[in-house]
C-alpha cells in the first residue's frame, strides 16, 4: 500500500485512529516475526529486551473514543505477536494510560508487558499517589520501570523510586529527558546516582548525546531508552521525500523506519527504542527492525554519510 504523500506518517496515523479508517489495516502478516527478535541486556540485572519497544505519546491519547481504542489494542496485539515487549508512557500523555490499560486487558497480557511509566509532578509528596493511579490505568500488579520524567523535582521523586523498588514495588529506577537543554543536570544525575534506565533523545539526525550520555551509560552500566526516535513523524516525513538507498538491504531494511531505527538501536549504548505509532502496518515495520542484521560500524558511517548529503 502506498503511503499519503501529503500527509505526515504520525499525523495521517492520528487522523486514521480517529476517524475508525485504522481498522482497513488490521493485520498486515510478514512484515514483522516473532523469530530471532534481537535483544539487549539491561546492565543492571541481566534481563534482556527487544531491541524495539512502543511509546504512545500521542498516538495513544484516545480518549474513550471505542474505535480508536480498539485500534490501539490491535497495535499493542501486533507489537507482541511480533516479539515485543517494552510500552512506555506518562501522566503527561492523557489518555494514553487508560487505552494501554484497556488494551492489556483485552489482550490478557498485563503480566507479560515490560510495563514503563513516568511520575511527573511538581509536588513530590503527590509523586506516589500519581504513580498508583498510573498502576491502576493500567491494571498490572507493578511497574516494571518507573522514571522521573523530564527530571522534574528529580531529588525527591528519585528517593521515593529507590524506596519503591527495594520494597518490591517496581523493579527499576530511571530518568528522562527530551530536551537538549538539559542535559548537562542530566549529566549530573547519571554521575550521582545508581539509576537503572535513562531515557533521551536520540536518532540518526540528533546525535549530540553520543559523546558524553550514551558513553556514560556504558561506563555507568545503564539501560538507555531512545524516545523521539523518528523526531514526532518529522524525520520520517522528511526521509520518505527521498529514495531508501540499495544498499539498505545489506542490513535486512525493507523501508526507512526500518533503516531509521536500526541506526539508533546499532549503538551498544542504546538498549531499546520506542517509536509510537497508531498504525498496525507501521508497528509491524519497526518491529522488523529488531530483525535481521545491524549496522557495524563502518555502516552506521555510511548510513550517517547518505542521510547527511539529502
Amino acid at each position: 500500500m502506498k503511503r499519503p504523500s501529503n500527509h505526515g506518517r504520525r499525523v495521517f496515523l492520528r487522523t486514521l485512529a480517529m476517524s475508525g479508517i485504522a481498522a482497513m489495516f488490521w493485520p498486515i502478516p510478514g512484515i514483522a516475526q516473532p523469530k530471532n527478535v534481537i535483544t539487549r541486556k539491561i546492565p543492571s540485572s541481566g534481563e534482556a529486551l527487544p531491541i524495539i519497544g512502543l511509546g504512545s505519546s500521542i498516538t495513544f491519547n484516545v480518549g474513550n473514543d471505542p474505535i480508536a481504542r480498539t485500534n490501539s489494542t490491535e497495535v499493542m496485539r501486533n507489537f507482541f505477536d511480533a516479539g515485543g515487549k517494552l510500552i512506555d508512557s506518562s501522566p503527561m500523555y492523557g489518555s494514553a494510560q487508560e487505552v494501554i490499560g484497556y488494551g492489556l486487558n483485552k489482550l490478557g497480557k498485563t503480566s507479560q508487558v515490560f510495563a514503563a511509566d513516568k511520575v511527573w509532578i511538581s509536588d513530590a509528596a503527590e509523586g506516589r499517589k500519581q504513580m498508583g493511579a498510573s498502576r491502576r490505568f493500567w491494571g498490572v500488579e507493578r511497574f516494571d520501570l518507573m522514571q522521573v520524567h523530564n527530571i522534574l523535582s528529580w531529588e525527591a521523586h528519585l528517593q521515593t523510586l529507590f524506596e519503591m523498588k527495594a520494597a518490591g514495588q517496581i523493579r527499576y529506577v530511571g530518568i528522562t529527558t527530551s530536551h537538549g537543554r538539559r542535559h548537562r543536570e542530566f549529566e549530573k544525575i547519571m554521575r550521582s546516582q545508581p539509576l537503572d534506565f535513562i531515557q533521551l533523545t536520540y536518532n540518526i539526525r540528533d546525535r549530540s548525546v553520543e559523546e558524553r550520555l550514551l558513553s556514560l551509560a556504558q561506563d555507568r552500566g545503564m539501560a538507555v531508552i531512545a524516545n523521539r526516535p523518528f523526531q514526532r513523524g518529522n524525520l520520517i516525513d522528511w526521509a520518505m521525500q527521498h529514495p531508501l538507498p540499495d544498499w539498505a538491504g545489506e542490513i535486512d531494511c525493507s523501508n526507512w523506519a526500518q533503516f531509521l531505527l536500526k541506526f539508533i538501536v546499532s549503538h551498544p549504548s542504546v538498549t531499546c527504542a520506542i517509536p509510537a505509532t497508531s498504525r498496525v502496518d507501521h508497528v509491524l515495520e519497526n518491529m522488523g527492525a529488531a530483525t535481521g542484521t545491524l549496522p557495524d560500524t563502518a555502516m552506521r558511517k555510511r548510513m550517517i554519510a547518505y542521510v547527511e548529503q539529502l
